[in-house]
């Protein structure tokens, strides 16, 4: 179980955003590309792992004194720091072994081992230097979609790249926030840079960006070709989301992505309405 929880399955919702050019391209049915995005969703998950197993390893002393990070498993002893080199290798071959059974392309392979490398220089001190540290965490999300696109050799549309590219700030931005917020500067380095003006002004602006972004998106022509202009009735729900999601993070959380949308229903709820909906709109 520690095994596991060093792994951290929980913050594997972040690559559910690799299926968004198999859902958006309307091949969500197609038995093969599901597949081939499965499989893919798969590896990426254990490059994920990787990284946040490498990074629990660096920062165990650290971890050892904060309040709720003391609990992970190599901070807290319940698992040493050579077995989780041994998980990090054995991850690493199973991902390898994944990518050429699977036949992978040279682009969805190029894309997997820059995210691990742009990642590991995070975890080795990148995290450390201002605006940086949040332009590795969006260029992660980005990766993810990208990564989504050549596992299936189609193209994201313009649109949707600077929407997830919008959020992605909105959410990196978010973070920091409410480190700051809740931990004070001490927590990172880094937040010794920032402010929380200057995060809540970047933050709002990157999240008007991304709901005109994604209207845009909804709106353009492909897309009411593909769906019969009925896409524009998810505008309201996403302007919706976010207003939860905003209201959450002004509020008591510790401003990560995945912990924010888990511990709320309510807005776990919304999500998934808006899923059915554009399930609904796009297939039938």
């Amino acid at each position: 179980m520690n095994y596991l929880k060093l792994m951290r399955p929980k913050h594997y919702i972040k690559n559910l955003l690799i299926f968004l050019p198999l859902i958006f391209s309307g091949l969500l049915l197609d038995g093969n590309n599901f597949l081939k995005t499965l499989i893919g969703f798969i590896s990426f998950c254990f490059v994920a792992s990787t990284i946040y197993i490498i990074n629990d390893i660096r920062d165990k002393d650290k971890d050892k004194k904060h309040k709720t990070k003391c609990k992970r498993p190599i901070a807290s002893g319940k698992v040493t720091v050579k077995n989780a080199i041994i998980l990090v290798l054995l991850l690493l071959m199973l991902t390898t072994l994944i990518t050429i059974l699977a036949h992978m392309n040279i682009n969805s392979i190029l894309l997997l081992i820059l995210y691990f490398i742009i990642n590991i220089g995070y975890s080795f001190g990148l995290k450390n230097i201002p605006l940086i540290d949040i332009a590795i965490i969006v260029a992660g999300f980005l990766i993810r979609v990208m990564f989504g696109a050549t596992l299936l050799n189609i193209d994201v549309s313009n649109w949707l790249y600077l929407t997830i590219l919008a959020v992605s700030f909105y959410l990196a931005l978010g973070k920091r926030r409410n480190e700051i917020s809740k931990n004070g500067k001490l927590a990172r380095k880094v937040l010794k840079y920032y402010n929380i003006d200057f995060l809540d002004k970047n933050m709002y602006m990157c999240l008007a960006m991304a709901i005109i972004f994604y209207s845009l998106w909804a709106t353009d022509a492909k897309m009411i070709k593909h769906s019969n202009n009925l896409l524009i009735w998810t505008i309201p729900f996403v302007i919706l989301i976010c207003m939860k999601y905003s209201m959450n993070i002004e509020g008591n959380s510790d401003g990560d992505p995945t912990e924010v949308i888990l511990k709320d229903k309510v807005l776990v709820l919304l999500i998934l309405l808006l899923a059915i909906i554009m399930f609904l709109i796009l297939y039938l």
